[in-house]
């Protein structure tokens, strides 16, 4: 019993094949995609990227070296100006100090004793017990004597200067976003002022540094509205403005780019600095008008379809002439109605369709739609397009209207009818299917 059963089950699977595979020849015809024109808006966009900054930062760092004894301040802390934010290990700059007075006192009292000896010289000189030449030396002793007293007091400045530098404050109000130091860490200030610090002024305000091809740069202007995205709120968008075009550009690997900057406003503190943005610049916007997507005007139909359309252009512009022959010169337009007898719209129409449907198609890519007729015959429909914002644009047309369906693509018949393999789940959606132009 159990092998009848199993040679009938073998037996069903055999026929259904067999049902599927003669099925599968019928179904090799091609089956249209179409997409629907639609009335709404569009905006026309730049997109770039970019990097959010604050508007303000200021880099704190160290006339002076040494030994990083305490930090007052960490990262994200508010601090406002004058705030004590670290104190380097002032003991050499003591030290310095010191020495200074120190020299500073030797030099004082050399003062006074090259000044009593210029007096004694002075007054010897005047009574003729002294010479011209000790009396100059006595003078010129004591101006070398002042001038080592003001060099001594400058450099005694100079280490109270420096004793100062060991104490860091902050030189604006707002926040911490960068701390590059630890206590006990040492920094040396002999060449350069080690960064320290990273201080941003005001993080309500903000800004986006967005690098445009130059390509687009012409479309972009002060004032002009933007929106931007950045991947920690994926599902938001933030709104700004271009606040500046700079005039320097950047080139990478062949590419001119400029920067623009854009005002942002951050009042929650939700954006924060270096995060990447990536910016729509608005440069058009229409409302309330006719659009298809943009795989309609792509759309070129294979070679045997457009010679079985410029065929049948043919026949009807020469269908067209024989009843203008017989109604002595008064023939139909397009749309059947009579026109002026030297009037040949229809006559240009059908030549200027077949035209398009052979060499001229290629040069005209973009400006049609190709739909199907009542008949379902191949038809094309002149339109002339508008802005677009990359999936859809704007079309016009004395016959175009709301709800026509534009062929964007050909689905092949094997892919078309891969859904209907008994042995494979069903999936994907079906496209509309019309007849094949042969």
């Amino acid at each position: 019993m159990k092998k009848i059963l199993g040679l009938a089950g073998i037996a069903v699977v055999v026929i259904t094949a067999i049902v599927w595979l003669t099925n599968r020849g019928d179904a090799e015809t091609s089956s249209w995609r179409f997409v629907a024109v639609e009335r709404g808006s569009l905006e026309q966009v730049v997109a770039a990227t970019g990097t959010l900054t604050p508007v303000t930062t200021v880099e704190v760092g160290t006339q002076a070296s040494g030994q990083i004894a305490e930090l007052f301040v960490d990262f994200n802390d508010q601090v406002v100006k004058g705030q004590l934010l670290a104190r380097i290990d002032p003991t050499l700059q003591r030290q310095a100090v010191r020495e200074s007075e120190a020299n500073l006192d030797r030099t004082r009292a050399d003062v006074e004793q090259k000044q009593r000896e210029f007096e004694r010289t002075k007054e010897l000189h005047a009574r003729q017990g002294a010479t011209d030449s000790e009396y100059d030396a006595a003078e010129y002793a004591l101006k070398i004597a002042r001038s080592n007293r003001t060099s001594a007091e400058v450099s005694l400045e100079r280490a109270r200067n420096n004793l100062a530098y060991t104490e860091i404050y902050s030189p604006i109000d707002g926040i911490v976003i960068q701390r590059n130091v630890d206590v006990g860490q040492t920094v040396a200030a002999s060449l350069s002022a080690p960064l320290l610090f990273l201080i941003a002024a005001d993080l309500t305000e903000m800004e986006i540094l967005a690098s445009v091809d130059e390509s687009d740069i012409g479309t972009i202007e002060v004032d002009q509205e933007t929106r931007f995205t950045v991947q920690a709120f994926p599902d938001r968008t933030f709104g700004g403005e271009v606040r500046q075009v700079r005039l320097q550009s950047s080139s990478q690997e062949n590419v001119v780019n400029y920067t623009v900057v854009v005002a942002v406003q951050n009042p929650d503190g939700e954006l924060l600095p270096g995060m990447t943005a990536t910016v729509e610049f608005i440069t058009a916007g229409v409302e309330d008008v006719l659009k298809v997507p943009n795989a309609a005007l792509r759309f070129q139909p294979p070679e045997e379809m457009l010679v079985a359309f410029r065929e049948r252009m043919m026949e009807q512009m020469q269908a067209r002439r024989a009843a203008a022959d017989s109604a002595g010169g008064t023939p139909a337009g397009p749309a059947g109605e009579r026109t002026g007898g030297r009037d040949m719209a229809g006559v240009a129409a059908g030549g200027a369709a077949a035209h398009a449907a052979t060499g001229g198609a290629s040069r005209g890519e973009g400006n049609r739609l190709w739909m199907l007729d009542e008949n379902g015959d191949l038809t094309m429909v002149r339109v002339r397009p508008g802005i677009t914002d990359g999936q859809y644009t704007e079309i016009s047309g004395p016959r175009v209207e709301e709800g026509m369906q534009a062929i964007a693509g050909i689905v092949s018949g094997a892919a078309a009818s891969s859904t209907s393999n008994p042995f494979q789940p069903a999936s994907g959606q079906p496209s509309r299917r019309g007849p094949m132009v042969r």
